[in-house]
């Protein structure tokens, strides 16, 4: 699937390799990453449909994620409440322990960069598929 030309003109990094994490994705995505060295960071590009699973960012103190959107069309949803449709510019901030989900919407690609945030005893536990009833009664 070819990304539009507004959205791959407006794309601030490079798309990077197959994420090495596809396996807890629905759909195709890429990563590439910024940073490895202070904090963490890497630009993370979803096709069209394309979401992760279920997850949780741990830590014993500080931790979680932070993502600053950059192009396309997307969403985010904490377990327990609505979806929140993201664009360009749009930043959310994911406490350590909150379990959640985020990527494409049906129709357009997405691109974050994703953040983590420095914490100590940090991990990530990926859970369950996102409910594809739920995800396609998303506009």
């Amino acid at each position: 699937m070819y990304m539009s030309d507004d959205l791959k003109n407006s794309v601030i990094f490079a798309r990077g390799e197959l994420n090495p994490y596809g396996k807890y994705f629905t759909g195709t995505s890429y990563l590439n990453m910024l940073s490895l060295e202070g904090v963490v960071m890497g630009n993370v590009t979803f096709e069209p449909g394309c979401i992760n699973n279920w997850h949780i960012h741990k830590a014993d103190k500080g931790g979680g994620q932070i993502l600053l959107v950059t192009g396309g069309r997307g969403w985010y949803q904490e377990e327990g409440k609505e979806p929140q449709e993201l664009h360009a510019g749009d930043v959310v901030n994911i406490p350590a322990g909150v379990k959640h989900w985020h990527g494409a919407a049906k129709d357009s690609w997405f691109v974050h960069i994703s953040v983590e945030v420095p914490g100590e005893n940090k991990s990530n536990e990926w859970l369950e598929p996102v409910d594809s009833d739920d995800y396609k009664k998303l506009k």
